[in-house]
């Protein structure tokens, strides 16, 4: 499978290394002029909110976002006064206006409005969850879900975050960049065993990347979660680059990981490279 490799485009050589930490941290952008505080400590108390803090205190904003309660307070108070969070004169909780920003972007991007229907017939094909994500720095952030049950212990919606480096999605992710980056983002990870299956070795873990990159698809059996197995392939654009990446998800107690292969890796690249064709006819 011929990936061009996003963003370096370039081939993957022998000699590519990883880069040292003082690189990676020195290509990270920086606040300067053009930084507006006021505004990114606005974004830290939205995302203070998720399922384990669906409603919290001014004291448990301050707390969680490191501000002090003055500077808490004005921000939920402005955000209340937008309509984005609501109070009780006590508790504070996001309002359903949220997701306009949320869908803000899922709007302005084509591919996600050609990809859920295709991704419906997936899930209606193979009767397991389907998934679309992208690599947000460590993390595989999940746009598009439909799911079918409950596999994972945590609750997954767009918007929702797992580590890149034992997800199947990551690892398709991840093989779209050249080895350089995806050495340089699993070396930034926080590689910890999840479970008794969990690859933590960089140098594994990297070949497993080149072995997706290699074969166009990646399985992952258990890793993230015991008992959740989960198959993988990219959406490739006209550029030949990975735009995002789509999973199935099943039960390793009723799907083995050759089972998952044999039935399911089909019906995922067909409808992976449907999306695709429906971009490049736009």
């Amino acid at each position: 499978m011929n990936w061009i490799l996003a963003p370096e485009n370039r081939p993957v050589k022998d000699s590519d290394t990883p880069l040292p930490a003082h690189a990676a941290a020195d290509a990270a952008p920086r606040p300067g002029d053009h930084y507006v505080q006021s505004f990114a400590r606005g974004l830290e108390v939205i995302r203070s909110f998720s399922d384990q803090a669906p409603q919290q205190t001014l004291s448990d904003v301050a707390a969680r976002t490191g501000l002090t309660r003055a500077g808490a307070r004005r921000i939920l108070l402005t955000l209340q006064t937008l309509g984005y969070v609501q109070s009780d004169g006590r508790w504070f909780r996001l309002t359903p206006r949220i997701l306009d920003l949320g869908f803000a972007y899922l709007s302005s991007l084509p591919i996600w409005n050609l990809a859920e229907p295709v991704m419906e017939q997936l899930s209606a094909q193979v009767h397991e969850s389907v998934s679309a994500a992208v690599l947000e720095g460590t993390d595989v952030v999940y746009v598009l879900r439909v799911s079918t049950r409950s596999l994972l212990r945590m609750s997954l919606g767009a918007g929702s975050r797992l580590p890149a480096y034992c997800a199947s999605l990551g690892r398709v992710l991840l093989a779209g960049l050249g080895d350089t980056q995806a050495h340089a983002v699993l070396s930034q990870s926080a590689l910890e065993p999840r479970t008794r299956h969990t690859l933590t070795d960089v140098d594994a873990l990297m070949a497993q990347v080149r072995l997706t990159r290699e074969q166009g698809w990646a399985l992952v059996d258990q890793e993230m979660e015991e008992g959740v197995i989960s198959i993988a392939a990219p959406i490739i654009g006209r550029n030949g680059q990975v735009l995002a990446a789509i999973n199935v998800s099943g039960q390793a107690n009723r799907t083995s990981a050759a089972d998952m292969q044999a039935t399911m890796l089909g019906p995922l690249r067909d409808a992976t490279e449907q999306i695709a064709r429906l971009l490049a006819a736009r």
